[in-house]
């Protein structure tokens, strides 16, 4: 028997395997690149890019759960301009793929940005809508189904890169939000981010984060994300990238079957440097050992 066909069609593109970076676990690649060659994932998502230096929020900012961790990083990030001018020839030199997580507090940033990435060289462009809108009472823009359809749209006005919509599980019906993103004109959609969490050190009897809440990601929120994957990939004709706690093959295997087209792996990059390239060859082991010749024969198998 031939090698499984691991070629992933996302539609807006085609990527040699289904594995991809979650954006703020991987840097913009370089910092992996002496432990792995990054070309051998489907895509490397990069952390977030704004239009301006983000200085992100004070320490500490970084606490271990049990069988994850919370983050309140606050997408600190050299802005748009360090990003062209250092990360992305980086990239192309090392032949990623290239998927550039765009941030925001306000249309017009997020416009600003997609903008000075539209001419270049990147695969597609995967927009974070967990930000605060500053002009909506600082409301994540993705909260609001009328919101994520208006950013969506003008995002897509302005750029003709494929537009990926990355969606806050912290809502109440995960259904509504992908439908708003496909009607405002999303190639694609990315899910979960982080879930808000917090700590309390009962010693101290303070916040353990001094933003007080932070993301959690990891293990732990693996079952709430194949749900809302699930959900949301019958919800939507466009494709799903599933990610939230994937840290095995068999992780990534179970997303796939619950309607992701392609995943992304996320808190095991900071404690499994090689996570990627073990999942992707979990995936095609597990493709071997039970006969499945083509990748997409597994998408949304379990209805």
């Amino acid at each position: 028997m031939s090698k499984p066909d691991m070629t992933t069609d996302l539609g807006f593109v085609q990527l040699k395997n289904p594995v991809m970076t979650a954006s703020g676990t991987f840097g913009s690649g370089e910092e992996y690149s002496e432990f792995i060659d990054i070309s051998k994932i489907g895509a490397v998502v990069t952390k977030g890019v704004s239009n301006v230096p983000w200085d992100g929020n004070p320490s500490p900012r970084v606490a271990e759960t049990p069988s994850g961790m919370l983050n309140a990083i606050g997408l600190e990030n050299p802005g748009v301009d360090v990003f062209l001018k250092r990360d992305l020839p980086f990239l192309k030199k090392a032949g990623a793929t290239i998927g550039v997580n765009v941030c925001g507090h306000t249309e017009d940033e997020y416009v600003d940005v997609v903008k000075k990435l539209t001419d270049e060289a990147i695969a597609f462009l995967e927009i974070n809508i967990s930000c605060p809108n500053v002009k909506a009472g600082a409301l994540a823009f993705g909260t609001d189904p009328v919101e994520v359809e208006k950013i969506t749209s003008l995002i897509k006005k302005n750029t003709d890169k494929p537009v990926v919509m990355k969606l806050t599980p912290n809502v109440t019906d995960i259904k509504e939000i992908a439908k708003a993103a496909e009607a405002g004109g999303a190639d694609g959609i990315s899910l979960i981010n982080t879930i808000t969490g917090m700590k309390i050190n009962i010693e101290r009897q303070t916040f353990v984060l001094a933003n007080k809440t932070g993301g959690l990601s990891g293990p732990a929120v693996h079952p709430i994300s194949v749900r809302l994957v699930y959900e949301a990939s019958n919800a939507v004709k466009i494709p799903v990238i599933g990610m939230g706690g994937i840290s095995t093959w068999q992780d990534a295997v179970e997303m796939m079957l619950a309607g992701a087209s392609a995943v992304a792996v996320g808190a095991a990059n900071f404690y499994n440097p090689n996570s990627t390239i073990d999942i992707i060859d979990g995936i095609e082991k597990y493709m071997d050992d039970h006969g499945i010749e083509k990748i997409k024969d597994i998408v949304g198998a379990v209805h």
